[in-house]
């Protein structure tokens, strides 16, 4: 039985942290190959399941010593019907991926998690298509397509799910509506250009305000990834009501673009100290965010620097 999914602790007080980019981590710092930047496949064998968990590690140890929730998100990205079929993975195999990755984390939380400190077991949905492109789905389309990897994790423990790296607001209207069909709580992450617009050209606030539109507000909140905060940060109002459905940050470190990203051949892990000092700037701007994490190219050590940037902070304000 999914143990916060009626209700979800980082909507009330208090900081929750995430990982940091799990599959830049793996290939560039553990040398592992992953076809198609799919994490996931690795959890078909009691070696690949190993090197997944002790991903996990360093930063449940970072949170039990900052006395913070966390936010546990299976390797899931790619587990989807497009990429699956890459791979090999039929409907019945995506499946069992997705449920074998939230019993991982299962199993994780109950080692890790204390009284006082929660840890939420988060189904992670990626994009049909690639992260930095604009899909061509309309919402219906996005509803039926994402539907079957949100029903396995609603059949799961997990007490929610987050669609990260969203360039798309109708694939973001389809993935709520297809979570607000089984009961699950759901997270949107929208990922920007250096311009701090959707690579469709959409403001942040369109996303926002469009989505919520469409699906009754229905999103359990906002995030936004996969881009350097100095990408994004001018685009906050904090006196603008959309600004307060914005709950998450995970940003990169590296100030590269998504296209230089791509053709990169060695990792740009920025400067952990440079992104803390960001994030404290960030929440000054987004009041209501509770969950701080990393994307591509950060690990431990930038959630490290986070918190000692911004948990001292929270500290003082409490």
């Amino acid at each position: 039985m999914a143990r916060y999914r009626n209700d979800l602790p980082q909507l009330r007080n208090g900081i929750f942290l995430t990982d940091g980019g799990m599959e830049t981590t793996l290939i560039f710092h553990e040398g592992l190959q992953l076809p198609h930047f799919a994490a996931f496949a690795l959890l078909a064998s009691p070696e690949g399941r190993n090197q997944v968990r002790n991903y996990y590690l360093p930063y449940l140890d970072i949170a039990r010593e900052q006395r913070a929730g966390f936010i546990l998100d299976t390797a899931t990205w790619r587990a989807n019907a497009d990429w699956g079929e890459k791979l090999g993975y039929d409907a019945r195999a995506l499946r069992a991926a997705n449920e074998n990755a939230v019993a991982l984390i299962r199993e994780l939380r109950s080692e890790y998690e204390r009284p006082g400190t929660p840890i939420v077991l988060n189904g992670v949905i990626g994009p049909r298509g690639d992260g930095y492109k604009a899909g061509k789905m309309n919402a219906a389309e996005a509803e039926d397509y994402h539907a079957a990897q949100i029903e396995s994790f609603a059949g799961s423990e997990a007490d929610m799910v987050t669609a990260v790296t969203l360039t798309n607001i109708d694939e973001a209207i389809g993935i709520v509506r297809a979570a607000r069909a089984q009961n699950m709580p759901v997270v949107i992450s929208f990922t920007v250009e250096t311009d701090g617009k959707l690579v469709t050209g959409k403001s942040i606030q369109e996303a926002i305000e469009s989505t919520d539109a469409a699906t009754g507000g229905a999103a359990a909140y906002y995030m936004i990834n996969c881009a350097h905060p100095s990408h994004f940060q001018d685009e906050l109002d904090q006196d603008s009501a959309w600004v307060g459905r914005i709950s998450g940050i995970r940003a990169n470190a590296s100030v590269m673009s998504h296209a230089e990203l791509d053709e990169s051949e060695t990792l740009d892990a920025g400067n952990p100290a440079d992104l803390g000092r960001r994030y404290r700037e960030l929440m000054l701007r987004l009041p209501r965010t509770h969950v701080l994490g990393g994307c591509c190219g950060t690990d431990h050590r930038h959630i490290a620097a986070i918190c000692e940037a911004c948990l001292p902070r929270e500290a003082q304000r409490a």
